[in-house]
């Protein structure tokens, strides 16, 4: 039996990464510091899988275990040592944390002759997260070690899809997800093209698929959250049947796709449009109650120049295309007021702080004058 590495045994690793592992073969090794999932996983060995989905069909995944990097870190390289692959769900910010377990983890793969070729796939919502992982992890190697990872390890990108809601349950091992999901890797980037997962897309260039998916799922999503938070709904399943907030979030990704359809010229028209349409669907799930917090969290780093608002914007103005709702939803996020979420809090500080438009040009990035003095604009527009 193949064996896999996993970082993140949260719900996006078990219901997603995890599932299409198990699906595929693998014994998996959940790697988490949280004590009360990795000691069910060494338990049980298995768990429970539920689809948001008429008939809440269950899927059974078995053939698992859990180490906790934090107290058993030499647990965690020798099963790195050995391992068919190394996936990732555990958060952009944390990959370069766990750049040096994955180093010492193939320096160990070096010290036993292991010449198996191996891939490192960070499943993770940003773009370039294997490559931004590898970068992090040659951090930690000496020369010898960079020579052997770059004869034997490969970093493809990926782009990732799949909605998994806030949730509470009884058993810390129960899941529940939407039965869409999209696992893309870039095939040019890996070293073991023998190993192919089934469900996982292989594809010559991911770039495509990974704008794609951040200017339709996460443009779309963010857009119903802030426009559904101004409008004074609390949860995704509420705002989107709000006329106003679907609007918001048809016309946003009718903006984006013109910017995709611009960019890339292998998206069919008519193609694009029934995914983004499928896109819409998905938010409209029932069987997902999904709060508006969890979804608009960390407003600044939303509101970055390569993010899912500004990057569209910038580019739709560079080809003379419309992005007057994107510009609308930008100016609703300045308003997000959300006492949890640490970003929103200190966003507001900001702007009772500082004059908007030097708070425009921090947090967006934005040296372009007439789109900053657009951004103002739109935000002066929302003041109530």
């Amino acid at each position: 039996m193949m064996e896999a590495v996993h970082f993140g045994a949260g719900n996006i690793g078990r219901g997603f990464i995890g599932e299409t592992l198990a699906a595929n073969g693998f014994k998996i090794n959940f790697v988490d510091v949280n004590e009360t999932i990795i000691n069910a996983l060494n338990q049980r060995g298995e768990y429970t899988i539920t689809l948001a989905a008429p008939g809440e069909k269950k899927i059974h995944v078995d053939n698992v275990d859990g180490l906790n990097n934090a107290k058993d870190p030499e647990a965690v390289v020798k099963a790195i040592a050995q391992a068919d692959l190394v996936t990732t769900a555990i958060g952009p910010k944390i990959l370069p944390i766990i750049a040096p377990l994955i180093a010492q983890g193939l320096q160990a793969r070096d010290a036993a002759n292991n010449h198996q070729a191996l891939d490192v796939i960070a499943c993770e919502n940003m773009i370039g997260g294997s490559q931004s992982l590898k970068k992090s992890v040659y951090e930690h190697l000496d020369d010898a070690g960079k020579t052997f990872v770059d004869t034997y390890v490969g970093f493809p990108n990926a782009a990732v899809d799949r909605i998994v809601p806030q949730q509470k349950h009884d058993d810390p091992l129960a899941v529940s997800v939407e039965d869409f999901k999209e696992w893309v890797v870039d095939e040019s980037q890996m070293k073991n093209k023998d190993l192919k997962l089934k469900t996982v897309d292989y594809v010559p260039d991911l770039e495509p698929y990974i704008e794609r998916k951040l200017f339709s799922v996460n443009t779309g999503h963010a857009t119903t959250a802030y426009t559904g938070k101004y409008l004074g709904y609390t949860t995704i399943g509420d705002a989107i049947k709000d006329p106003k907030v679907f609007n918001q979030a048809k016309g946003a990704l009718a903006e984006t796709r013109s910017l995709l359809l611009s960019e890339f010229k292998n998206f069919d028209e008519k193609d694009l449009e029934n995914y983004q349409n499928r896109v819409l669907q998905r938010f409209q799930n029932p069987y997902i109650s999904d709060d508006i917090s969890r979804v608009a969290r960390t407003p600044i780093r939303k509101l970055g120049y390569d993010e899912r608002f500004i990057r569209p914007i910038r580019e739709l103005k560079e080809r003379g295309l419309n992005y007057s709702v994107l510009m609308d939803t930008v100016g609703m996020m300045f308003h997000y007021v959300e006492p949890n979420d640490a970003e929103a809090v200190k966003l507001q500080a900001m702007l009772k702080d500082q004059p908007l438009v030097d708070v425009i040009k921090e947090v967006t990035g934005l040296k372009d004058a007439g789109l900053i003095d657009e951004v103002e604009a739109s935000v002066k527009s929302k003041d109530r």
